[in-house]
C-alpha cells in the first residue's frame, strides 16, 4: 500500500537502498539477498546517525520528566477537580523544565515516514511493479533476492511455504527480543532508583508491551521490513549501551558504577565530577591533569579528617563538672584513716574561734575547702586528752 503524498519519500528511500545494493554487488551476487539485505540495514544506519542529535534530546527529555515527576503527582493532587488549571500548571512546569512528554518519542515519530515508506516500497516490488527509483533490472533483481530462501517480499502469514514462515518466524523473535532487551537494560541501570514516580511504572510497563506489540505485528511485516526492524533495534541497543556506560542517569546503578571506574582511574574531581581530556572528552586526560586532581582530592580527604578528628562541643554544665569534681566523689575517693589522736566528737562538731569568725565575716566556703579542712588531723597537745581512768 503506498500514498501519493509519499511519492518524495519513496524516491528517497529506494535511491539510499539502490545506492548501497551497488557498492554490495561488487562483493556479493547483485540478485542476492546478501546485497539488497546489507542495503536495507545499511540504510538504517544512515538514518540513525542522522537521528543521533534528536537521540541526545530524548535522553535529556526523559532525565528531564523524571525529575519533575513528584511535582506532576503534587499539581494533579491539588487540582485533580480542575483540569482546565491543571493542564495550564502542567504545561508552566514543562516550559521551566524545557521538556514535554513527547519529546522522548521524537526518534520513533521521525523514523516513521522512513518506515512507511520501504514498507511501500517493498510491496511494490512484491507485485512486480516499479517505484521510485527501483525499475527495469533492478525490479527483477529485488523479486529475485532471497534471505535465507525467504523472499524480501514475503511475510509469515502471506506465506505457504514451512521455510519461509521459519525464517521470519525467527526474524520476529530477534525483533521482539531485542527491543525487550534495550528496554530492560534502561530500567535496571540507567534509572534514578531514589526516585519512585508513576513515570517508572509506565516505562516498566512498556517494557512488556512494546516486545508484544511488535511480535503482533510482525507477522504482516515483509522480510525486508524484519531486516530493517531487527537492524534498528541492535543499533538502539548499542547506542544505548554506549550511553549508560559513558553518560549515566545520575543517581542510578550505572552513576555508582561509572563514579567507581573514575575513582579508580584517578579521573574524577573532588567535586564528583569527571576530568575530561582533549576533542571533547573522547580522549583520555593529561598526566599533568590527573596528578592536581589526586592532589586536590587528597586535601579535601584530609580535611574531612581533622573535621571528624575535633572534639564535640560541650555545654556549660558538662564544662562545669569536667573542672570541678564534686564533693562527694572526693569524699568517695580519700583513703579512709583514722588519726592516732582522735579528736572527741563534739569537739570536732564545734568550730575553732577563728573558724567562727571567718565563717561570719566572710561566709561559707566551697565544698571542696570544707572537706579539704575536715580532713585536717588536730596538732599535737593542742587540746587536753581525757584522763584515764584508774
Amino acid at each position: 500500500m503506498t500514498f501519493s503524498f509519499l511519492n518524495p519519500l519513496y524516491t528517497a528511500v529506494s535511491w539510499i537502498i539502490v545506492q548501497f545494493h551497488s557498492l554490495y554487488s561488487h562483493i556479493f551476487d547483485p540478485d542476492g539477498g546478501w546485497a539488497w539485505g546489507l542495503a536495507i540495514a545499511s540504510m538504517v544506519v544512515v538514518i540513525r546517525i542522522c537521528l543521533i542529535p534528536l537521540f541526545v534530546k530524548q535522553i535529556k527529555a526523559t532525565r528531564a520528566m523524571q525529575a519533575i515527576q513528584p511535582k506532576m503527582k503534587a499539581i494533579q493532587e491539588r487540582y485533580k477537580n480542575d483540569r482546565q488549571r491543571q493542564s495550564e500548571e502542567m504545561m508552566k512546569l514543562y516550559k521551566e523544565a524545557g521538556t514535554n512528554p513527547f519529546s522522548s518519542c521524537l526518534p520513533i515519530i521521525v523514523q516513521a515516514p522512513f518506515f512507511t515508506a520501504l514498507y511501500g516500497v517493498l510491496a511494490k516490488v512484491a507485485k512486480n511493479e516499479p517505484i521510485g527509483v527501483i525499475h527495469g533490472d533492478l525490479l527483477v533483481s529485488a523479486g529475485k533476492a532471497h534471505i535465507f530462501g525467504a523472499p524480501l517480499s514475503a511475510t509469515f502469514l502471506g506465506s505457504t511455504e514451512t521455510s519461509v514462515k521459519i525464517v521470519t518466524a525467527v526474524m520476529i523473535i530477534l525483533m521482539s527480543l531485542s527491543q525487550f532487551i534495550t528496554q530492560r537494560q534502561l530500567m535496571t541501570k540507567n534509572v534514578d532508583l531514589t526516585v519512585k514516580t508513576p513515570f517508572m511504572q509506565q516505562q516498566k510497563m512498556l517494557m512488556y508491551v512494546f516486545p508484544i506489540m511488535f511480535a503482533v505485528m510482525g507477522i504482516n511485516f515483509p522480510v525486508g521490513v524484519l531486516v530493517y526492524w531487527l537492524t534498528t533495534n541492535v543499533w538502539s541497543m548499542g547506542q544505548q549501551l554506549i550511553v549508560i556506560h559513558n553518560n549515566p542517569t545520575p543517581g542510578s546503578k550505572a552513576w555508582a558504577e561509572r563514579q567507581e571506574r573514575l575513582k579508580k582511574a584517578g579521573r574524577l574531581n573532588p567535586d564528583g565530577t569527571e576530568i575530561k581530556g582533549a576533542l571533547w572528552g573522547m580522549l583520555p586526560p593529561s598526566k599533568a591533569a590527573v596528578s592536581a586532581a589526586s592532589a586536590a582530592a587528597a586535601v579535601v580527604e584530609e580535611s574531612a579528617q581533622a573535621r571528624r578528628q575535633q572534639p564535640r562541643k560541650q555545654t556549660k554544665a558538662q564544662r562545669q563538672q569536667g573542672g570541678h569534681q564534686p564533693a562527694a566523689d572526693l569524699t568517695k575517693d580519700a583513703p579512709a584513716e583514722e588519726p592516732a589522736d582522735a579528736v572527741p566528737a563534739d569537739a570536732a562538731a564545734e568550730p575553732a574561734p577563728a573558724q567562727q569568725g571567718t565563717a561570719k565575716s566572710g561566709g561559707a566556703k566551697p565544698a571542696a575547702g570544707r572537706q579539704q579542712g575536715a580532713r585536717q588531723q588536730p596538732k599535737r597537745g593542742g587540746g587536753q586528752r581525757p584522763k584515764k581512768k584508774s
